[in-house]
């Protein structure tokens, strides 16, 4: 998808907004992932207020950020925060749904409140609700964000959850790993991509809706968030990575994109990922 640049991207409760990664060293992780993803930094708060937030940045906009591991949030690792209007509301039908609040809501700053939060199956994920900072502004590019996938040994009982929290569905009609939330599609339209249907009139109807990914792994132990982000060639990304001294885990080819999991030097996993469609596909 082409990105627009006209008008801030914002993002519609229940919606993935936002991607972070929490890292044992800010300062070394920054240069692991500047020059993996050529992202240029921007501190948030004041200069020597304690352990530094990082806005990740490409021409200017915010892709995602790094932040210092904390209570909540011990291990590296990147979690995907999901946008709601009302983040008490939120906490409150996630613990009644049987998930679990980490970390409860928190300000931070003029930028938004957040609280960390983990589905019935383990899988951590954020809450955010922005004031100044709605999210990433650059999405879909080398460089940035791609995808938040949910790997899941138990498919029906994750859509169980975030279905009654978030009001996620999913459709056979669009194939395996498909979730979506009715009317983002009417959301996209009226923003940033006034083009979307067109451009997508080829697809099931509905498809525009399409916000996170889903992918049933019968041998995890639980379920985890997959943060993936577009890359103009994966080996050669995969490389860079593994010369800056993080491990290559695992390389796949499908029949839209070749991918890798990375595991960065401080052990926060990642996939990277390169569009490569069908001939036939007319791309």
């Amino acid at each position: 998808m082409a990105e627009q640049r006209m008008r801030p991207r914002t993002y519609p409760a229940g919606v993935p907004c936002w991607v972070d990664a929490t890292q044992s060293d800010v300062r070394a992780g920054a240069a692991f992932y500047g020059a993996l993803f050529d992202w240029d930094f921007a501190a948030a708060g004041s200069p020597g207020a304690g352990p530094p937030y990082l806005f990740a940045q490409r021409d200017g906009l915010d892709v995602g950020g790094l932040g210092p591991t904390a209570s909540g949030r011990p291990t590296p690792a990147w979690i995907s925060h999901i946008a709601c209007d009302d983040i008490v509301d939120a906490c409150l039908r996630i613990e009644r749904a049987g998930g679990l609040v980490a970390v409860p809501p928190a300000e931070y700053g003029p930028y938004g409140r957040g609280a960390l939060c983990a589905d019935p199956q383990g899988a951590v994920f954020g809450l955010w609700k922005g004031r100044t900072h709605p999210g990433s502004q650059i999405v879909n590019v080398p460089g940035a964000w791609n995808f938040s996938d949910l790997r899941t040994p138990d498919p029906e009982a994750a859509l169980a959850f975030y279905g009654d929290v978030f009001g996620w569905q999913a459709d056979a009609d669009f194939g395996a790993g498909m979730i979506r939330l009715p009317g983002y599609g009417d959301h996209l339209a009226s923003t940033i991509d006034p083009g979307i249907r067109e451009r997508q009139a080829f697809a099931p109807a509905g498809f525009a809706d399409v916000i996170a990914g889903l992918t049933v792994d019968p041998d995890a132990s639980g379920a985890t968030w997959e943060i993936r982000f577009t890359v103009a060639d994966r080996d050669a990304s995969a490389g860079t990575a593994e010369r800056l001294g993080a491990t290559v885990a695992s390389r796949t080819d499908g029949e839209w994109t070749r991918d890798a999991v990375i595991v960065d030097p401080q052990g926060a996993r990642l996939v990277v990922s390169q569009f490569a469609p069908p001939d036939a596909a007319g791309f």
